[in-house]
């Protein structure tokens, strides 16, 4: 039977929200899945908050950099009124990334967790 426990994005301090920094590609490392046995897999969920008061198109770089095969685009409304599931337990395997870039830089504050599945 498989097991699962919770962990960290790998990018955050203690679990706080990662600031997407990047304007462009690659971005703003929010997770990489560390080695894993060929079976084992991370189900990752990222929440979202855009701090500013106009929308922000945000881009996941869900696995790889590749347009538009690994690109999952948001518009995110202004004004801060809440989090938006954008990454709603995906899953990835070993050494794989997931970055973020959005419209403006350190307005979009990423939070999330993976569900480390090993079999």
């Amino acid at each position: 039977m498989a097991q699962m426990t919770k962990q960290l994005l790998s990018a955050s301090t203690s679990g706080r929200g990662i600031k997407v920094a990047a304007t462009a590609t690659p971005g703003t490392v929010l997770h990489t899945v560390p080695k894993l046995a060929a079976a084992d897999l991370d189900e990752v969920w990222i929440y979202v908050v855009n701090s500013s008061t106009v929308d922000s198109k945000l881009i996941i770089e869900f696995g790889g950099t590749t347009d538009p095969d690994n690109q999952i685009e948001f518009t995110l409304p202004g004004g801060a009124d809440g989090l938006y599931l954008v990454i709603p337990g995906l899953l990835l395997d070993t050494l794989a990334v997931v970055r973020a870039f959005a419209a403006a830089a350190d307005v979009i504050i990423c939070f999330g967790y993976v569900h480390r599945i090993i079999a």
